[in-house]
């Protein structure tokens, strides 16, 4: 199970490095929610491995809040564009 999660902290980084030297808004858009569902994805597998229902319950909460953050950049970027 550590193996799945070292390869998700490797697409974290991947996605930092995307959203640091990404060319377009769109790039640095898709970064951050790929840093909330790896976030996500990394919380449940500590949750299962450690037995912390509570993880659980984080994981939803940066799942939605990466949704959220996305929303609210694609709205600033539409505002910049017009």
């Amino acid at each position: 199970m550590t193996w799945l999660a070292s390869i998700l902290l490797l697409s974290v980084g991947a996605g930092l490095w995307r959203a640091w030297r990404g060319p377009t808004q769109a790039d640095r858009l898709m970064a951050v929610q790929l840093f909330g569902t790896s976030g996500a994805a990394i919380l449940m597998l500590l949750a299962q491995a450690q037995n912390l229902p509570a993880l659980l319950n984080a994981a939803l909460v940066l799942a939605l809040l990466a949704a959220v953050v996305c929303a609210a950049l694609v709205q600033l970027l539409r505002r910049r564009h017009d």
